[in-house]
């Protein structure tokens, strides 16, 4: 089976859960490769992603690790077994692949959580506000860049809009909702957007006011996606350098409390389409 110089965050996922799996197991490389019949370096290939791994093989380390959680162990087989290659596949080597590696976290998380402070959430842009948002990146952008980008947010929005769609729920700050990317005219076009879109019966979209005061955090741009089972939840938060993707469990602990926090802070559903169309109207 051939392997990936440059393997995607999900299969770094896998290959990070097979290894959580057996240094719980206190057990060796050399070990995992005399269950496999392989080399030892290839199981170290298969835990950092960059070799791929059979269902088969999986179950024979979760077996042999005496992992009880089979539920866990499904997820972990599921993952090995998908080949497919997703719409995202087909703007690899046109744009960076954190970006392609968001899209593949959306498209397999059972539930999403955002918190939003500067923008509002990717997956309810429209394409003018967009367009917006990457021609303000530094350093600039060029027009087929941008486009690029644009086409694959549009895209991303698959997710909210399947036949069976993701669960959705973003926390936007007011700050958000008062940055006119794009200029009046736009602003006006997407907060009304969202909320429609907020308005479908998946997606939840709660403003929190400046009023509430202080906010737990850095500030950063949060995606929370649920996985199949809990401990396969993955944590991605934006930088100046591209997407950061975590899962350690004190990790998702901690945002998962920021995540509360703001469900508590925030507006009810309807009060927040009332104070969004409120903003709008001010444009």
């Amino acid at each position: 089976m051939p392997s990936s110089s440059t393997p995607t965050e999900r299969q770094k996922r896998l290959g990070a859960e097979l290894r959580k799996m057996r240094t719980a197991a206190e057990a060796t490389t050399v070990y995992a490769a005399g269950l496999l019949g392989v080399d030892r370096t290839k199981v170290s290939n298969m835990e950092s992603g960059v070799r791929p791994i059979t269902s088969a093989r999986v179950r024979t380390l979760a077996c042999n690790y005496t992992c009880a959680d089979t539920d866990y162990v499904d997820a972990l087989v599921e993952m090995a077994e998908q080949r497919e290659r997703g719409w995202w596949e087909q703007y690899r080597g046109r744009l960076p692949s954190g970006l392609l590696d968001i899209a593949e976290l959306e498209w397999h998380a059972t539930r999403i959580r955002t918190a939003q402070t500067v923008h509002l959430p990717g997956l309810l842009h429209t394409d003018g506000y967009a367009r917006a948002v990457f021609g303000a990146v530094l350093p600039e952008l060029s027009r087929l860049e941008i486009e690029l980008r644009v086409a694959h947010r549009m895209e991303r929005q698959q997710v909210l809009e399947r036949e069976s769609p993701t669960d959705y729920v973003g926390y936007v700050h007011e700050a958000a909702l008062r940055m006119q990317f794009g200029g009046r005219d736009v602003t006006r076009e997407q907060l009304l957007h969202l909320c429609e879109m907020s308005e479908r019966e998946h997606i939840d979209v709660r403003v929190i006011p400046v009023n509430r005061g202080a906010f737990p955090g850095a500030g950063h741009a949060l995606l929370y996606a649920h996985g199949v089972v809990p401990p396969l939840d993955t944590v991605q938060l934006d930088s100046a350098h591209g997407p950061e993707f975590m899962h350690a469990e004190a990790q998702l602990t901690k945002y998962r409390a920021h995540l509360d926090w703001m469900a508590e802070a925030s507006l009810s559903s309807s009060d927040s389409r009332d104070f969004v169309r409120a903003i709008s109207h001010q444009l």
